[in-house]
């Protein structure tokens, strides 16, 4: 797997890489800035790397080498470590539906209820936007990365967030913790699900 600035590099290279990146998994590279200055409990470094369209920042932790752990921290006060190298939370991110919603709905981490929300993004996104499994393909093809099955990933991306506390806590400039990515509702509480 390449390293991450390997990785930040094409993308910020290649505009078609960049747009397909920002289609199907809304990690869009021009933006970086969290808008509050964030520190991590261990005192590592934090770099905003990227940014979603609700606000949320990607920062690579640590001081600079090859892969670094990856963390994500939304608009709404939730943080946590998505991937141990930009290259892992890239295929989390490419190849789960909503991966966002998988912790959402994942009553606080607990892997089968993961499964079971995925299982509806997964069946949602195809009735809605069909043409993203091609997309999800050629970028996977694109950053070489492989393409994971879901229930692998969501194991990938569980572990992470678990590894979040005790190092990778981010704190606002308040001093204020930033919450857990799992959240506590269950697939049931989505009437669209039921």
């Amino acid at each position: 797997m390449k390293g991450d600035d390997e990785i930040l590099e094409m993308v910020r290279q290649d505009l078609g890489l960049a747009e397909l990146l920002w289609k199907v998994c809304e990690f869009d590279v021009t933006r970086g800035d969290h808008g509050e200055p964030v520190r991590l409990s261990s005192g590592h470094a934090v770099e905003g790397i990227a940014g979603d369209f609700a606000g949320g920042t990607f920062f690579l932790c640590g001081e600079r080498r090859s892969i670094r752990p990856v963390l994500y921290a939304s608009s709404e006060g939730q943080a946590g470590l998505i991937g141990h190298s930009l290259g892992e939370a890239l295929q989390v991110m490419i190849g789960l539906p909503s991966w966002w919603d998988c912790l959402k709905f994942s009553g606080g981490g607990d892997l089968v209820t993961m499964q079971c929300a995925a299982e509806h993004l997964q069946r949602d996104e195809l009735r809605d936007q069909p043409e993203v499994a091609v997309q999800r393909v050629q970028l996977a093809t694109a950053l070489s990365l492989g393409l994971v099955n879901a229930p692998l990933l969501l194991t990938h991306l569980r572990d992470a967030v678990a590894g979040t506390t005790p190092d990778f806590v981010l704190t606002g400039e308040t001093g204020e913790e930033y919450g857990s990515l799992f959240g506590l509702w269950l697939p049931g509480r989505n009437p669209c699900w039921s």
